[in-house]
């Protein structure tokens, strides 16, 4: 076999080519940690790699929205417990308004701190986040959702959207509650109106408040007719009452004053309340009727008492049935709140245990992709000392081959 000069010198320079290239990927494995320098290195775990940096990317949104949904619940809860302790507050004064001792002027000084608190309650309800949306305007996070009329009523400008989250693969949260479903559907007990019948005597001695609604249970239990109901009085014996249907014939309840003609008597029917104050004279008939709005907001319903209050012609039996009315809405209000506050308690607690699901899975993906990705150190150095003994030993034979010639073996 004949080897010419060239090819003994290209073998030789190749094979030392070849090996110091193999000591140094091997080198550059051992100084970045990593077994996989190039997809070329292992096809199968780069393209698992690539997945698995792409599900890495995802989990970090993930963290990202779970942190963002958290910090917007934790405010939401924070901004309801301050409206509760407000709530908590008009209930007090309201409890104190109904002390029939006090004079139109102690009335006035409860009306005074509750035109505070209706301020609060409002720059509470329309608190902005960090962004500067409105937390309770559904998705019109740039819409204020309450706004004060020049007549004292409030209005909800917002919608009834409510703004979410994903914060897992198949999961989206919800980071709001719009105001309408917080603080404006709320069941009002006053809803009723009482008046006496066009039959009925044209200037009774004898006064019935309008019915307000105190159990809702037993009132939604019956079936209200469109014509409303009747009390008739008895025209013999002006004591004894009855309630029909309007044009009914059938008494539904029945129901006797007490003998003292000075103090104020309580009809309860289907869940209903009526005071009845005076003396009646017999003949009289009532009716209430459905005319008031079935919600009403927590502001509109600190804004009826306050009026009350500061008007001198209420009197203590319009400031007594004002202050019922305000004390079974806020108790109806506080319950709706306290709703929200528990739903936004549970959406808090899905997110602490996505949190945990997501860092699991974080942990798991980052330790697939050590066993794919890093170097076994001690196999490295073991294999880097063997390629360089076999890198010098190319050097040396090469250094006494390129000596060698024909005419050099001749001799």
């Amino acid at each position: 076999m004949r080897i010419s000069t060239l090819q003994a010198f290209n073998n030789g320079v190749s094979g030392i080519q070849r090996n110091y290239a193999n000591a140094t990927r091997t080198q550059e494995q051992i100084s970045t940690g990593n077994r996989i320098l190039t997809p070329a290195d292992d096809p199968v775990a780069s393209v698992r790699l690539l997945q698995l940096e792409q599900q890495q990317s995802v989990l970090s949104q993930y963290d990202s929205n779970l942190t963002a949904a958290k910090n917007s619940l934790t405010q939401e809860e924070v901004t309801l417990n301050s409206v509760n302790t407000v709530l908590q507050r008009v209930r007090e004064l309201a409890v104190q308004a109904g002390n029939g001792a006090l004079d139109p002027q102690d009335r006035k000084s409860i009306a005074a701190e509750l035109g505070e608190r209706e301020d609060e309650l409002l720059a509470l309800m329309n608190t902005r986040n960090a962004r500067g949306e409105y937390l309770f305007s559904g998705f019109q996070g740039k819409t204020q959702p309450f706004v004060r009329a020049a007549d004292g009523s409030y209005s909800y400008q917002g919608d009834e959207g409510q703004r979410k989250l994903q914060i897992a693969s198949s999961l989206s949260i919800p980071i709001s509650d719009n105001g309408k479903s917080v603080f404006q559907s709320v069941t009002n007990a006053g809803r009723l109106s009482m008046t006496p019948a066009a039959s009925s005597i044209s200037a009774p001695a004898v006064r019935l408040s309008a019915p307000l609604v105190e159990d809702e249970v037993a009132f939604a239990a019956t079936d209200f007719p469109a014509a409303g109901f009747e009390v008739r009085f008895d025209p013999t014996d002006p004591k004894a009452y009855e309630v029909y249907e309007v044009g009914g014939t059938v008494a539904l309840q029945s129901g006797r004053l007490d003998e003292d003609d000075t103090s104020s008597d309580k009809l309860v029917f289907r869940g209903m309340t009526i005071h009845i104050d005076g003396v009646p004279a017999g003949g009289e008939t009532f009716t209430f009727q459905r005319t008031g709005q079935e919600k009403q907001g927590v502001l509109d319903t600190v804004a009826n008492l306050r009026k009350a209050l500061e008007d001198p012609a209420t009197g203590n039996n319009g400031v007594r049935d004002a202050v019922g009315v305000a004390l079974t809405n806020l108790d109806h209000g506080m319950v709706t709140v306290d709703a929200a506050r528990g739903n936004i308690g549970a959406r808090l607690n899905v997110i602490e245990t996505t949190q945990t699901d997501n860092q699991d899975v974080s942990l798991v993906n980052k330790g697939v992709q050590a066993e794919l990705r890093e170097l076994d150190y001690a196999e490295a150095l073991s294999r880097l000392s063997l390629q360089t003994v076999v890198l010098e030993a190319a050097q040396q034979s090469y250094v006494k081959i390129s000596g060698l010639s024909l005419f050099n073996v001749m001799r």
